[in-house]
C-alpha cells in the first residue's frame, strides 16, 4: 500500500490546534463512568504546558492500561494544572447521569491550581463551569487536553473501582470497574445490589424483580434522557 494512502487511512490524533484558538490558560474537561452500573462517575482537567505535552497521548479508550499508567504519571508531572473531582452514586440519583457529571467537572476545574479563562468539554453539553465553555463533539480523540483528562479520570476511577472490590466482595469491580459484563450481571442476581450500585439503573431494576439484568434495553434508567 502506497504510504501516502496509508497515512490517509490513519486515525487522526488528538492535537493542539484548538488549544491555541482559546484564551489561556485553557484547560480540557473529560469524564469517565457515566456509563457504568455501579460506581462514581468521575472528571477530570488538564492544563497542559505545550511545551512539555508527553508523547503518546490520545483518547483513553484507544490505550492499553498500561499506557494509561504511564501516561498518567507523566502528565501529572509535565501538565501546568490538573485536577480530578468525583459525584456520588448518591449524587448521580439526587441530580441524574448528565447533571452530575457536571458537577464532577465543575469540581475538578475548580480543584485546579491554575485558574483556567476557558475550558474544552469533550461531548456536546455545555455545562456550567466557573468559566466559558467550548463543547468538542469526540474531543478526546481531538483535543491533546481534553485526551489527558480522560486518562487522568479514567484511571483514578479505575483505581477506586479495584478498591471498592475489596470493599464489597464477590461482585468482581477490580475486573469490569463497575461496567456491563457477564460476570457483574451474574453476582448482581446472585448477591443482589451493593451500595455502590445505582439503584434507578435498569440493569439494576431488573435485578431486583428477578430478572437477567444483561437483557436491560439499556445501561441507563427507564427514563434516560439522551446524553452526549
Amino acid at each position: 500500500m502506497p504510504a501516502a494512502k496509508a497515512a490517509r487511512r490513519r486515525p487522526p490524533k488528538p492535537h493542539l490546534r484548538l488549544e491555541r484558538d482559546c484564551p489561556a490558560p485553557v484547560c480540557g474537561v473529560d469524564e469517565a463512568g457515566r456509563g457504568p452500573w455501579a460506581g462514581p462517575v468521575a472528571a477530570a482537567a488538564v492544563i497542559l504546558n505545550p511545551k512539555k505535552v508527553p508523547k503518546g497521548i490520545n483518547d483513553s479508550k484507544v490505550l492499553t492500561a498500561l499506557a494509561r499508567e504511564r501516561l498518567e504519571g507523566e502528565i501529572k508531572a509535565k501538565a501546568l494544572a490538573w485536577a480530578v473531582a468525583f459525584a456520588s452514586v448518591d449524587e448521580i440519583a439526587s441530580f441524574n447521569i448528565l447533571h452530575a457529571t457536571g458537577v464532577a467537572m465543575r469540581r475538578a476545574v475548580e480543584a485546579l491550581g491554575v485558574q483556567p479563562v476557558f475550558a474544552l468539554v469533550d461531548g456536546n453539553y455545555r455545562f456550567v463551569l466557573p468559566c466559558p465553555v467550548k463543547t468538542v463533539v469526540k474531543g478526546d480523540a481531538t483535543s491533546l487536553s481534553i485526551a489527558a483528562a480522560s486518562i487522568l479520570a479514567k484511571t483514578a476511577r479505575d483505581r477506586l473501582m479495584a478498591e471498592m472490590d475489596d470493599v464489597y466482595p464477590g461482585y468482581g469491580f477490580a475486573e469490569h470497574k463497575g461496567y456491563r459484563a457477564p460476570v457483574h450481571g451474574e453476582a448482581l442476581s446472585r448477591l443482589g445490589p451493593s451500595p455502590i450500585h445505582r439503584m434507578a439503573w435498569a440493569p439494576v431494576k431488573i435485578a431486583l424483580a428477578g430478572g437477567d439484568p444483561m437483557l436491560a434495553a439499556s445501561d441507563f434508567w427507564d427514563d434516560a434522557p439522551t446524553l452526549f
